[in-house]
C-alpha cells in the first residue's frame, strides 16, 4: 500500500490519504485491470477477447479495464492536487497553440517567411523540399511554456502524452486523459469535438498567424502575434491563473472526493463576462 500524505496542507493533526491498494489476486478472482499484448499484468492470463479502453499513446499494446481507469485518475489526480497543488491542462494543437500552412499557399507578402525558419524559435519547416512542404508557427505565449518531433523533440514539455487522431478520431474525449475529469481543463477552439465534456472546457478564438492567397488579412501582415498582451492566449494564461488560485484557495479545508474544476469555471467565465 501507497500513502501519500502531505501535513503542511492539513489543520491540526489530520492527513489526507489516498487509498492506493490493489490486492493481489489469483487468475480466478483477478478482475484484469491492465492487460499489455493480450496478458494481465497481475494474474498473467492470456486474454484474447479484452475489452478494456487502449492507451497505446502511453505504453505500446495496454489496455486498462473501467475499474482500473477510474481507479488510475483518482490516484493520479489526487496525488497531483495533494503534492503539488496542480490541475491538469489539455492543450489542442492546430488553431490553438499553432498555425500550419502549405507554403505553396503563403500570400507574396509573406513569402520571406520560408527564410526565416532556423532563425526563428517560433517557426519550422516541415516536408522541405516536397510538393506539401508546409511553415509551423508556434504561439509566442507559450513558446516558454509548452513547446512532437518539431515543437518539443526532448519531450520535455509534452512527453508522451500527446493524444492523435488515430487514439481518438473524430471526436475527443477526457476518457484517454489519465486524470480525474474533476480537475481537468481543456482548452480548445472548438466546442462541438468535446461532445461528452463541455463542462471541462474553456473554448478559444482561433489561432491564425498566416493569412493565404485568398485572404488579405493575418496576424503576419499586421506584425503582431495573436498571442501578444490582450490576445487570446494572454486572456487565457491570466484566465487558467485564476481558476487555479481559486480551486486550491483555502486548499486544508476541502474534501478530496468533492472538489470539482468544472463548476468554478461556469463562475469564473460569469465573472469574467460582467468584467468585459
Amino acid at each position: 500500500m501507497s500513502l501519500v500524505e502531505n501535513p503542511s496542507l492539513e489543520p491540526q493533526s489530520k492527513t489526507r490519504k489516498i487509498d492506493t491498494e490493489i490486492k493481489e489476486t489469483t487468475s480466478r478472482n483477478c478482475q484484469h485491470w491492465f492487460v499489455r499484448n493480450r496478458i494481465c499484468i497481475s494474474c498473467n492470463t492470456t486474454l484474447d477477447n479484452y475489452e478494456g479502453r487502449s492507451f497505446d499513446y502511453l505504453y505500446k499494446v495496454m489496455h486498462m479495464s473501467h475499474e482500473a481507469l477510474v481507479f488510475t485518475k483518482r490516484v493520479i489526480s489526487q496525488t497531483s492536487w495533494l503534492e503539488d497543488k496542480k490541475l491538469h491542462l489539455v492543450l489542442d494543437l492546430d488553431h490553438t497553440l499553432v498555425h500550419t500552412i502549405k507554403a505553396s499557399q503563403l500570400s507574396e507578402s509573406e513569402k520571406y517567411l520560408t527564410e526565416e525558419v532556423g532563425s526563428r524559435k517560433d517557426l519550422w519547416r516541415f516536408n522541405s523540399g516536397f510538393p506539401d512542404e508546409s511553415l509551423i508557427k508556434l504561439a509566442e505565449t507559450f513558446c516558454s511554456q509548452v513547446v512532437l518531433e518539431l515543437i518539443d523533440p526532448e519531450k520535455i514539455y509534452f512527453g508522451n502524452r500527446v493524444i492523435t487522431r488515430r487514439e481518438s478520431p473524430g471526436l475527443k474525449t477526457l476518457d484517454l486523459v489519465l486524470a480525474d475529469e474533476r480537475g481537468v481543463v481543456i482548452v480548445d477552439d472548438k466546442c462541438s469535438v468535446w461532445p461528452h465534456d463541455k463542462k471541462n472546457l474553456l473554448q478559444i478564438a482561433k489561432y491564425k498567424y498566416f493569412g493565404d492567397q485568398s485572404c488579405s488579412f493575418s496576424e503576419c501582415k499586421k506584425k503582431r502575434d495573436e498571442s501578444e498582451e490582450k490576445g487570446p492566449l494572454d486572456i487565457v494564461l491570466r484566465f487558467l491563473k485564476d481558476v487555479h488560485n481559486e480551486f486550491f484557495c483555502d486548499w486544508s479545508r476541502k474534501d478530496l472526493d468533492s472538489v470539482d474544476v468544472r463548476p468554478l469555471l461556469k463562475e469564473i467565465s460569469s465573472r469574467w463576462k460582467h468584467k468585459a
